[in-house]
């Protein structure tokens, strides 16, 4: 189990890699192209994309084909979302907690709440796509 876990963070190190240049293209390209009130939806999209495919590319390494354990590793990336978005919003990026919950509000146009939900059934999903379960 402990190995699993190693390898599931180390895939999700990738997501965070992942996410910070969907940021950086969300505002260096999407923003000034489309505006923040298109560019916000769409780059949750792209994440939501982006984890899937990552997923599906790497959900191999995890070595596993228990659905069960790939769940596990689902639940266990969206803690790791949700602690980083916390802990490096407030400390780093010194926003306050109610900054922080704006991410939580689809109205607002952002669709984190989509990503961390297909962050939580990418690697079963990946695992069924590529025929290891």
């Amino acid at each position: 189990m402990f190995v699993l876990a190693l390898r599931a963070v180390c895939l999700w190190c990738v997501f965070v890699v992942a996410a910070i240049a969907n940021a950086l293209f969300r505002e260096g390209v999407l923003s000034p192209l489309l505006g923040p009130g298109l560019a916000l939806p769409l780059s949750g999209l792209l994440l939501s994309m982006l984890i899937l495919l990552v997923s599906f590319a790497t959900v191999a390494f995890l070595k596993t084909r228990k659905a069960v354990a790939l769940l596990r590793v689902g639940v266990l990336w969206v803690a790791l979302t949700l602690a980083f978005e916390f802990i490096f919003g407030h400390f780093v990026a010194g926003k306050s907690l109610p900054e922080l919950l704006q991410v939580f509000d689809p109205s607002s146009g952002d669709l984190f709440l989509v990503a961390l939900c297909v962050t939580a059934i990418a690697p079963l999903a990946a695992a069924k796509a590529r025929g290891l379960l």
